[in-house]
């Protein structure tokens, strides 16, 4: 365990600053009773004032200080933090991938120099030889490390873990032949294969939707339990974390990355989720971790958001006659709540199936009215048709069946008045954040004086946390940051309906609750009228006046319509202590497994 006698990063919760760190029960903090069952259990792997820098002289960047970690053999642990904190570096050193600058890793007592088959790895990234089939591509793992078995032993273990994964009737496919689940359980099926003392798992389930995730996380804990393995997961998400592990550490922001306190996870297991939304421990833990994390990431951003730019107080050319009239002012908010401002009429559609002899109906006669500055939330399992539903709305997919109105005005192909957010941006990589943004901004704002429209572009790039990149290009720039840049674009247009196609899913967690917060913000100020597609359920409850629950596809219909009833402005922390906020949860979650199981 991390132990009391640490380093300030690692000290009790009680001895930290009050402004920065919630108060915790005492049966989560980092120290254990030296006589307890855990203490004695055989300690496998220790990290002792551990440092790791990147870059020489002037530009050297220290990313972990004074890390310090005991694990026991058989112990789940979690590890959770931002984006950048340091989390891949970790598993990196304890793989045996990238060396230390400072302290010791000992497994067993032994330090830890190169990579060994005792230590098997599972990135969030799919490495498989394309050309080898399900089979070859563990067979190739196998093969190396017990040269000295019979081939028919190897060929009996290579089986073996590719049917502990579910993959047995996949044996004989291709990469190219799996989803993006099945090739993450031959990444896991490789890592085990090799029998490993312990397995370090690196964000391998972020990329996967919410249902084939819990699969895998299911599937992963049965595993753990059978073959007794210790297992370090590295993980954005707190109920993934808690549902998992033992153990819950953050590893707060670098540089400098240090260990914030340690979460005994005191569930009993097997945990069955459904449960866990009625168990008070989990709901403790959820608030206690999520808490502690908030406020490690509002210190974070204190210092970038200090010289806020201020919003100009000017509106775009997003009104009725857009086409024509490109001096018109979006119309003000005084006739908020007005109904049918956005009308589904029995929206249908319709593909050819890859044979071409026939078609499938996707989305089957979805049927709904918004008010003006209404949020709506749609959720539900992958190809049930709600992306298909966004961008038919935003112009960019044909109509087969029944009509879009907003505004009393028929949709029938793309404009401003709608701004979208996919979950993958869509950036041109040679221009800056700013000139990306200025684009939209200076079509809709002809109006507006240069430096109010440089203004509009600035504030919304600080909001979404890029104000000391603003003159970065986008080709330099990661994943997420792309993904802010995007989210500010349409921020930033102001439009009539803003359309949001999970625009946060390829961001940890973290980032993500600070982008919900924004979203928030920009919402109340401006009370546009917003839809979001999403997989995840407290955002869809966080964000929404209404969750849309769409039921499996193909034949895809609103199958249950949730009204949430919280109060506004709304924040997090205010949500997780919400009386109705786990009724609610409990709502969609039951819905969901219901058509998992009509699958």
């Amino acid at each position: 365990m991390i132990s009391a006698q640490l380093k300030s990063n690692n000290a009790d919760v009680s001895d930290r600053p009050k402004d920065n760190v919630v108060e915790l029960p005492a049966k989560t903090r980092a120290s254990e009773p030296k006589g307890s069952k855990e203490a004695a259990a055989k300690t496998l792997l220790e990290l002792k004032d551990v440092c790791k820098s990147y870059g020489e002289g002037t530009q050297k960047t220290s990313i972990l200080k004074d890390i310090n970690l005991t694990i026991r053999e058989g112990e789940f642990i979690a590890i959770v933090g931002f984006s950048g904190s340091g989390k891949t570096t970790l598993v990196s050193i304890i793989a045996g991938l990238c060396g230390v600058d400072g302290g010791d890793v000992l497994k067993q007592g032994q330090p830890i120099t190169e990579p060994g088959p005792d230590r098997g790895v599972v990135f969030q990234n799919y490495s498989l030889m394309p050309w080898l089939t399900v089979y070859e591509n563990v067979a190739l793992a196998v093969d190396q490390i017990f040269r000295d078995w019979t081939p028919a032993q190897r060929q009996a273990h290579t089986e073996k873990y590719v049917r502990m994964v579910n993959l047995g009737a996949a044996m004989d496919k291709m990469p190219a032949e799996l989803s993006g689940g099945m090739r993450q359980r031959v990444n896991v099926a490789r890592a085990l294969a090799a029998n490993p003392d312990i397995l370090l798992l690196d964000e391998p389930l972020s990329a996967l939707d919410a249902l084939t995730r819990g699969n895998l996380q299911d599937e992963i804990l049965q595993i753990w339990e059978q073959d007794k393995k210790t297992v370090v997961l590295i993980t954005n998400d707190v109920d993934e974390a808690i549902y998992m592990a033992d153990r819950v550490i953050p590893l707060n922001p670098g540089p400098d990355a240090t260990f914030g306190p340690a979460f005994k996870i005191d569930i009993e297991r097997p945990r069955d989720r459904t449960a866990l939304n009625h168990n008070e421990a989990f709901k403790r833990l959820r608030a206690d971790i999520t808490r502690y994390l908030m406020q490690v990431g509002l210190e974070k951003n204190r210092q970038d958001n200090a010289d806020r730019v201020v919003l100009p107080n000017v509106r775009p050319n997003t009104g009725n006659d857009w086409k024509t009239d490109t001096s018109a002012l979006k119309p003000s908010q005084d006739d908020l709540g007005r109904p049918r401002y956005l009308e589904f009429s029995q929206v249908s559609k319709i593909y050819p199936t890859p044979d071409g002899n026939s078609t499938v109906k996707v989305v089957d006669g979805f049927d709904m009215k918004l008010k003006k500055g209404e949020f709506i939330s749609i959720i539900g399992h992958s190809g049930c048709g709600k992306s298909t539903v966004l961008s038919m709305t935003a112009g960019l997919n044909e109509i087969s069946e029944g009509g879009i109105v907003l505004d009393n005005r028929e949709i029938d192909s793309a404009g401003p008045d709608r701004g979208v957010v996919f979950q993958a941006p869509s950036l041109f990589p040679w221009l800056t954040a700013f000139e990306n943004v200025t684009l939209g901004v200076d079509k809709v704002y002809p109006h507006a004086t240069q430096a109010e429209r440089d203004d509009i572009v600035e504030y919304y790039l600080t909001r979404v946390g890029l104000g000391d990149s603003l003159h970065k290009k986008a080709a330099d720039m990661s994943n997420g940051m792309r993904q802010r840049v995007g989210i500010a674009r349409a921020f930033a247009l102001s439009p009539k309906l803003l359309l949001l196609d999970e625009p946060f899913g390829m961001l940890d967690s973290l980032t993500r609750w600070e982008l919900q917060e924004v979203l928030m913000e920009v919402w109340e100020r401006t009370h546009v009228t917003a839809i979001i597609v999403t997989h995840d359920v407290d955002e869809a409850i966080l964000l929404a006046d209404r969750v849309v629950m769409m039921t499996n596809g193909p034949h895809a219909k609103i199958g249950k319509i949730q009204d949430i009833d919280l109060p506004r402005p709304r924040s997090r922390k205010a949500l997780l202590a919400h009386p109705d906020y786990y009724r609610y949860r409990e709502s969609l979650l039951t819905f969901l497994a219901e058509c998992d199981h009509t699958h």
